[in-house]
Parts: C-alpha cells; sequence; structure tokens
C-alpha cells in the first residue's frame, strides 16, 4: 500500500460512538487526521460547541484536515446551501463560522456542496452559486484555505446537478480564471465517481493536478475497501505516482465495527506525522 495521507471521515465513520469521543476512536486506530460533514444543525452554533468539538480534536492528538461548509439537513435530502436561493442566507451567515473554525484548527480544506437543483434554478441558480463560491474563497483565503467542488453520483443523489469530474472541474476552472480564485479545486470522491462509470483510475493518472482533497470508499456498496469491486490498492498506485500530496479521506460506511474496519490498511502508514512525503 502506497505512503499517502489518510484521514478518517468521523461524520461516517464511529457513528456507533457521541461524536466527541469519535476523534479519540480514530486516534486508537492510530490515526492522526480526520475530517468532518458540518457537524452542527445550525450555521452558527453556539461558541461553547464550536470550542467542546475543539477540545476534542486536540485532546485526541488528531488534526482537522478538511470540514465540510453547512449542507443542510443531509439525511432529509440537502446537498448543500449555496445555489438556492431559499438558503443562500444560511450558507452565507456560515461562512464566517466555519473560516473561524478552520483558523482555529489550522484545517485547510472547505467543502462547498452545491445544492441540489430547483425547478426554475437555471442559470440564475448558477449565478448564485459562483457568487457564493466566491465569497467563501475571498474568507478562505484570509486563513489560507482551499474550497474544493465535489461531484456526487446521480443514483443517489437524483436532484444534484454535478455529477462528473468534468462537470466538477469546469466550474472550478470558470472560478480561477474569470474570478480570479486560485484557492479553489476539485475534490475527488472516488467513490462517487466511480458509481457514475467514469475510469478513476485514469481520472487519478490524469488530472491529479486539480485535485484538492481525495475521498474513497468501495463501490457499489460505499464500504470500506475489499468489499466491493474496485481495485483499491491499484488505484492508490496510481494515485501516488501521480504526485498527488494531498489528503485521503476515508469516506465509507463501515461493514461492522467502524474499528475493524482498517484491517485494509497497515497500521504504520495510518498516521502521517513522522512520515516525508
Amino acid at each position: 500500500m502506497p505512503e499517502l495521507r489518510y484521514d478518517v471521515n468521523l461524520s461516517i465513520l464511529f457513528t456507533e460512538l457521541p461524536s466527541l469521543q469519535r476523534p479519540a476512536a480514530a486516534a486508537a486506530a492510530g490515526f492522526d487526521a480526520v475530517e468532518l460533514w458540518w457537524p452542527f444543525p445550525e450555521p452558527s452554533p453556539p461558541d461553547r460547541q464550536l470550542d467542546a468539538l475543539h477540545r476534542a480534536l486536540d485532546d485526541a492528538g488528531t488534526q482537522l484536515v478538511a470540514l465540510n461548509f453547512d449542507a443542510g439537513d443531509m439525511a432529509a435530502g440537502d446537498r448543500g446551501l449555496l445555489s438556492r436561493p431559499g438558503t443562500s442566507a444560511r450558507f452565507r451567515e456560515n461562512i464566517d463560522v466555519v473560516v473561524g473554525f478552520a483558523a482555529a484548527t489550522g484545517c485547510t480544506t472547505l467543502n462547498a456542496l452545491y445544492g441540489n437543483r430547483e425547478a426554475a434554478g437555471g442559470a440564475a441558480q448558477r449565478e448564485l452559486a459562483v457568487e457564493n463560491l466566491v465569497l467563501a474563497a475571498q474568507a478562505a483565503a484570509q486563513v489560507g484555505a482551499t474550497v474544493v467542488i465535489e461531484a456526487l453520483n446521480a443514483i443517489e443523489n437524483p436532484g444534484y446537478p454535478i455529477t462528473s469530474s468534468d462537470e466538477a472541474i469546469q466550474l472550478v476552472d470558470h472560478l480561477r480564471f474569470s474570478h480570479g480564485m486560485d484557492n479553489v479545486a476539485f475534490l475527488a470522491d472516488l467513490y462517487h465517481l466511480a458509481r457514475m462509470g467514469e475510469p478513476v483510475e485514469k481520472l487519478v493518472e490524469t488530472r491529479s493536478a486539480s485535485f484538492g482533497h481525495v475521498q474513497l470508499a468501495d463501490t457499489p456498496g460505499r464500504g470500506q475497501p475489499g468489499t466491493g469491486d474496485l481495485d483499491v490498492p491499484d488505484l492508490l498506485e496510481r494515485l501516488a505516482a501521480s504526485g498527488y500530496a494531498g489528503w485521503v479521506g476515508l469516506e465509507y460506511r463501515p461493514v461492522g465495527p467502524s474499528a475493524d474496519s482498517f484491517e485494509w490498511l497497515p497500521r504504520h502508514l495510518r498516521a502521517a506525522r513522522g512520515r516525508v512525503r
């Protein structure tokens, strides 16, 4: 297994534990880096809740390396706020909170889910999305963070309009070249892309320069590597050979207890600190 840098997504792994106990569980499994979907039900939670999460990360010795902006009620089907007129204000309220927490924790990757399409959205929805992504990227730049844009699969997310690497990278390029946002990149979620039939092995070989972050799960069940159809060792070898130097977020639903789902990754490769790329 190649010596890439791996982190654990605590919003989908270790969910058998209360949220503030999950960083310590990840550390006990050998990881020193974690990522999160927005972990609060509101865009501006009380400071005491942000402080409690920060303490849990610090006490466990884990580094937060990626964090989602508020994406709405994910369980109810929301997939982001920034492109929808009815939720745009909520997204904007969340920007400074996320960026402030990123600055406090040293997190440098912020994921902005686009939001489901609306029946009468069209070009106006795209225009609003670009406007809000520019605001997010400008704020993130102040703390040295990058905003990443993700493609989701249409099978599980039928209302989400960005479902291919080309669509996501085109939006990234538009923000970079038409709006001067250099701190915007593509989040390559290999699970979602593979479910859409993309040749992910070729993608990591040819497009990794556009990756700001990578996420990984096996297909089609979104379990840990070895539970599905992806040749994960080969895929990771190709990613490492491409020169990708970012993080690989483990964003899968474990088959069984979370702590038992990492056997595919040797323990000495789980912690990034002390290893030289």
